[in-house]
């Protein structure tokens, strides 16, 4: 599933603030049902776009450790 250009072009921090953000108003349970649905919607694909990130740092990481242990 692609993730909503709003969602897809967001940097790390600003989707992890937003995640917060998401959490904290479904914690507290001031919203009604259909709310509650459309934000926890909302929270996963934030929480796919920030593992996105994390998998590409780590990705490059890898590729940076790899690099110096063949120079070195």
């Amino acid at each position: 599933m692609q993730l909503p250009p709003d969602i897809a072009e967001l940097s790390y921090e600003a989707a992890r603030d937003q995640l917060v953000e998401v959490v904290r108003r479904l914690e507290s349970g001031q919203g009604g049902l259909e709310d509650s649905i459309g934000l926890w919607e909302r929270g996963e694909m934030l929480a796919r776009r920030c593992q996105q990130w994390l998998d590409g740092a780590r990705e490059r990481l890898d590729e940076a450790v790899g690099a110096r242990r063949q120079d070195g």
